[in-house]
């Protein structure tokens, strides 16, 4: 619940501190007192959208705190999961909002992003102002409804896991099929590719020895030509260097008997003509069998030039490089081979999801069906009390042709007010006084289904007064036994059923207007009673009409 509310600097509040009593408590005031700025400083430390412009003028910053007692709400779950300490009697959520434009949350002191401190308020408070009465037009609100009667809670979120599972696997078999239709609309050109490179037959290293045999082909007359020199000048028959050695090794030897650095040179010009005489047999052989041949000079030319031609078109620069492309071609085409087997196997797992999940929706289903006639009956009971005896109202759960978030469900709230009128859409046929009372029948109803600490009327009885105040404050009297109600009213019917009254005026001081708000004592109260009563202007009779309201309700 709900315990205090703690507000400085906001709009025309200077410092208010407020302490709420659990069960129904009304809050009341003239129009314009200020009521809306107090709901408003309550939505801003719930998360909603800070505007620097409530910050009160000439103040640095405005802070606003509310203490709740969650003991009985099992939120240890929440705070753990967001790092948060637990305090179960006093959670502390605070707002700071500075005139710069910059605000800063707090969740038990911790600093918390806005989107955890709304997650936490949205759990901890419901502020039904006149606005939410639009939500009834609303199908997703609609569905929540159903689905909190129907307690569905568990089995929901087990069926969104599936879901979920089963929209990634509808996406998977998706981006496959996508996949294998461009892989496919290519499998053509890939085809073409992998058979012109196998074609060409390449091989690593081929490039750079056709190369270098090109180059020999095509001098083949200058090579020739200098090896017949080099032959004949090694073994020329006109003093040949092969022979000039061997001449000069003779002699050399000759001298090793009495000149003993002969044997040296002896050793040295053995080693030479071994050499040139190698040389020579080498020249001699090669000087024969380089040959001009064109044939293969044709043919070294064209297969350079279809590796030319292959690199030219893949815009790469080796054999080596074609070869990676081919083996990367013929893998395309593998997985474009395997396509069908692996769309195979993702249809069956995203089939396997599908059927878990419908017999999860078919849960739903069945869960909501159960809860479909309690609601049409208990919504018509109260409504016939709050004064629409001719009330009529049926829920259409219809199919949906595929699984969404909520289920394979549609739902809408139909409502007839009148005798022989047809059923329609609540939007389309309730009047405001008609969505006020529905939508405190549904908050009534679904009090006890919902685990939530407190709930705040904002002129929820617009549009009603008489006996249909006095019963619609008794249904929020009677939903204080489950949980804190505090009511913003203007009528007496509803101000006099309160446990706890709280009056809202403003107050003019020397530099300005401020709103301000204090709990009523017993007599306080029965002239607060009896002004609503009467107007301004109090009576005996307004008076003593107020007393008899107060004293009934005691």
């Amino acid at each position: 619940m709900l315990q205090s509310l703690f507000i400085r600097n906001f709009v025309l509040i200077d410092e208010l501190h407020i302490r709420f009593d659990e069960g129904f408590s009304v809050v009341t005031g003239e129009t314009g007192a200020g009521k809306s700025i107090i709901l408003g400083a309550l939505a801003l430390v719930l998360g909603q959208r800070a505007d620097s412009k409530s910050i009160q003028s000439g103040a640095d910053k405005c802070v606003v705190e509310a203490v709740f007692n969650v003991s009985a709400y099992r939120l240890e779950d929440f705070f753990r999961s967001h790092d948060l300490e637990y305090d179960a009697e006093s959670c502390i959520l605070r707002r700071e909002l500075m005139s710069s434009g910059k605000s800063r949350a707090f969740i038990n002191d911790t600093p918390a992003p806005l989107s955890v401190v709304k997650a936490l308020g949205d759990r901890l408070i419901d502020v039904h102002s006149q606005h939410q009465n639009l939500l009834l037009a609303d199908t997703q609100f609609q569905m929540n409804v159903v689905d909190i009667m129907a307690k569905t809670e568990s089995l929901l979120v087990a069926y969104r896991r599936e879901y979920e599972r089963y929209q990634d696997a509808v996406r998977q078999l998706e981006e496959l099929e996508a996949l294998a239709s461009k892989s496919r609309q290519d499998e053509d050109y890939l085809r073409f590719q992998v058979e012109e490179l196998r074609t060409a037959q390449l091989t690593a290293g081929e490039q750079e020895e056709l190369e270098a045999e090109l180059e020999t082909l095509s001098h083949t007359e200058e090579i020739k030509s200098a090896l017949y020199k080099v032959t004949d000048s090694l073994i020329g028959e006109e003093r040949g260097v092969v022979q000039q050695l061997k001449e000069a090794l003779h002699d050399v030897e000759a001298l090793e008997a009495y000149f003993p650095k002969a044997k040296d040179f002896a050793g040295r010009l053995r080693s030479a003509w071994t050499d040139m005489a190698d040389l020579a047999s080498e020249t001699d052989v090669l000087k024969e069998d380089v040959e001009f041949d064109p044939s293969r000079l044709e043919w070294v030319n064209e297969r350079l030039n279809t590796i030319y031609s292959l690199q030219q078109k893949h815009r790469v620069s080796s054999v080596e490089e074609l070869l990676a492309l081919q083996q990367q071609f013929t893998t395309q085409l593998s997985a474009i081979d395997s396509f069908d087997e692996q769309m195979e196997v993702f249809t069956k797992h995203r089939k396997s999801i599908y059927e878990v999940l419908m017999i999860l929706a078919g849960q739903l289903t069945d869960r909501r069906c159960e809860a479909v006639a309690k609601i049409e009956w208990q919504l018509v009971d109260r409504m016939v009390l709050l004064g629409i005896p001719n009330t009529r109202f049926e829920i259409e759960l219809s199919p949906k042709e595929k699984p969404s978030a909520d289920g394979m469900n549609e739902v809408r709230f139909l409502f007839s007010a009148n005798k022989n009128e047809a059923l329609k859409p609540v939007a389309q046929t309730a009047s405001g006084g008609e969505i006020s009372r529905l939508m405190l029948c549904i908050k009534a109803m679904i009090a006890g289904f919902a685990a939530l600490p407190a709930i705040i009327f904002d002129e929820i009885d617009t549009g009603v007064s008489g006996e249909i105040a006095d019963k619609m404050a008794d249904i929020m009297q009677d939903l204080g036994q489950k949980m804190q109600v505090i009511t913003i009213t203007h009528l007496p019917q509803i101000a006099a059923k309160g446990r706890a009254h709280y009056f809202v005026y403003k107050e003019d001081t020397a530099e300005r207007t401020l709103t301000r708000i204090r709990r009523l004592t017993t007599e306080e109260r029965i002239n607060e009673v009896a002004r609503m009563l009467s107007g301004s202007s109090l009576t005996e009779a307004a008076v003593a009409n107020a007393r008899a309201l107060l004293q009934k309700e005691k």
